[in-house]
């Protein structure tokens, strides 16, 4: 009697390649996603992590390879394909529609025939079923607009699992999330794992992937370079084969030795573009020689505040002092605030940081054009911008040192360093850095965390803003945490944890945290 065949793994990818253009996204990768585990996918910006995703989600069509689904050649040119395949795909940015209720998102595409109301129904029992099954209980007739980000989440997870996902690819799922959702949410997968769902989670946060991951594979530029049984690998493995060279991942960080409050906000009122509060009564005090960090989930006035702050958007009310020297109406702009000796590294690089269709040079002089070394009145010195473009690209170490290429040609974390470069090359006493890591590879990571603690250590104040946890941990010397645009809590590091600014960022009080 044969011995009973192995079953066949629930997705394979063999031999994948893709090119855009000159760019070879995928080359010769391969991959093996066994049934009924959560399989890891982790590398640098640019590794190929998404491209690769979007082939088996039939986004793109692979130059050449083979996509083989329970053992069985299938070829995908379109979601359509992918979901009738069994293949279902959370997006980092949900697919909603905001103003309908969950019912009606979980039903767009599945309406279950002409008469809506018979397909209604049998969907609000389906919603039920998969709720109780997977812990996924959500109110059907919810406005999604209105449910936090967490439970928007769920219902795109409902959506492929009505739809019969078997498989199931979450790209970055964590990154909008509080600690306690992204709890909830592994809770969640974990079910769907046990119920012998595949689970292909992609990440660059390398705690989630040893806590909740069974195997993981890396990418590095456009290849796939390794795999391990997450057991039997470590963060520092995994880091060093993502670059491809030693990573260091904690920071060494002597105490800081703050001095004398530079920057201070006091009852702070800011709206946005559409006359909505988002920052409301905040006050706090900035200190040469520190790093405040200011925690919360994204959209709870972070921006606002940022902005406020750097002269982009006048406050609606309060006031904000330099050097104990209330800035006037007149100043709440971004060039007078600058000449105050105020840096910005803004949230969004390309929105707000650089122009991306003009030279890595030119993107390196925005906000300061008008210095002398650049030129007189409308005539730039050419050869001068170059030059300076050139000698802060090799102090920041951007690859690659060619200043100038487009800006929009270089990856995600040079662009961050060109900004970063920029900033702190003309000296500012004050800092305001928003998410100086977003989007960026765990190597630019590693460099851009050294160069703001090193700008700390020579007596700057910086203000901190960012989603990232383990990065507000990593370096600020105290935290204050926003939830709906107000202060909710003040912590140093040492003294908390992530649960404790995890129930602040959900606006629980001071006391009951």
């Amino acid at each position: 009697m044969n011995p009973q065949a192995p079953a066949a793994s629930a997705i394979e990818l063999i031999g994948i390649d893709k090119s855009f253009g000159p760019v070879h996204a995928n080359a010769n990768v391969n991959l093996e996603v066994e049934r009924g585990v959560i399989h890891g996918i982790v590398g640098e910006n640019g590794a190929g992590k998404s491209t690769l995703m979007s082939i088996l989600y039939g986004f793109y069509e692979a130059d050449s390879g083979e996509i083989r689904v329970n053992g069985k050649p299938v070829r995908i040119r379109s979601s359509r394909e992918a979901i009738d395949c069994g293949i279902g795909m959370v997006h980092q940015h949900f697919m909603l529609v905001q103003p309908l209720s969950v019912l009606d998102n979980v039903m767009l595409g599945a309406e279950g025939g002409a008469l809506l109301a018979k397909g209604a129904a049998a969907m609000r029992k389906r919603l039920a079923q998969l709720g109780k099954e997977y812990g996924l209980e959500v109110d059907p007739d919810a406005v999604v607009g209105e449910l936090s980000v967490g439970l928007q989440q769920r219902v795109e997870i409902l959506k492929a699992l009505v739809r019969g996902a078997e498989i199931l690819v979450l790209d970055e799922p964590t990154a909008v999330l509080t600690p306690a959702e992204a709890d909830q949410l592994f809770e969640m997968l974990r079910v769907l794992k046990r119920q012998n769902k595949t689970i292909i989670f992609i990440t660059h946060k390398l705690r989630e992937i040893m806590s909740l991951t069974d195997r993981v594979s890396v990418m590095r530029r456009g290849e796939m370079v390794a795999t391990y049984e997450t057991a039997e690998t470590s963060p520092p493995e995994l880091a060093d084969a993502m670059v491809g060279r030693k990573v260091i991942l904690k920071i060494d960080k002597s105490p800081a030795h703050p001095g004398k409050v530079v920057l201070e906000a006091r009852n702070l009122v800011v709206s946005d573009d559409r006359g909505v509060v988002r920052v409301h009564d905040v006050s706090f005090a900035l200190r040469e020689g520190e790093i405040l960090g200011v925690a919360g989930v994204a959209g709870n006035g972070q921006s606002e505040l940022l902005e406020a702050l750097a002269g982009i958007r006048p406050p609606a009310s309060g006031e904000i002092l330099v050097d104990g020297r209330l800035l006037r109406s007149s100043e709440h702009d971004p060039r007078a605030v600058r000449r105050l000796g105020v840096g910005h590294v803004p949230e969004d690089r390309q929105r707000v940081g650089l122009i991306m269709s003009f030279e890595a040079c030119e993107s390196a002089m925005l906000g300061f054009h008008d210095q002398p070394a650049f030129g007189r009145g409308i005539l730039f010195d050419r050869r001068a911008i170059v030059a300076d473009a050139a000698r802060i690209m090799e102090a920041f170490d951007v690859r690659p040192r060619a200043p100038l290429l487009r800006t929009a040609n270089f990856s995600g974390g040079n662009q961050q360093k060109i900004v970063l470069a920029r900033e702190i090359d003309h000296d500012p006493r004050i800092m305001l850095v928003g998410q100086p890591t977003r989007g960026v590879d765990i190597g630019a990571i590693e460099f851009i965390h050294k160069r703001i603690v090193a700008e700390r250590d020579a007596g700057k104040a910086i203000l901190l803003v960012s989603v990232e946890l383990d990065e507000i941990f990593a370096l600020s010397d105290r935290i204050i945490v926003l939830c709906g645009g107000r202060v909710t809590g003040e912590r140093r590091p040492e003294e908390t944890n992530p649960q404790d600014l995890g129930l602040l960022m959900a606006g629980v009080s001071e006391r009951a945290a």
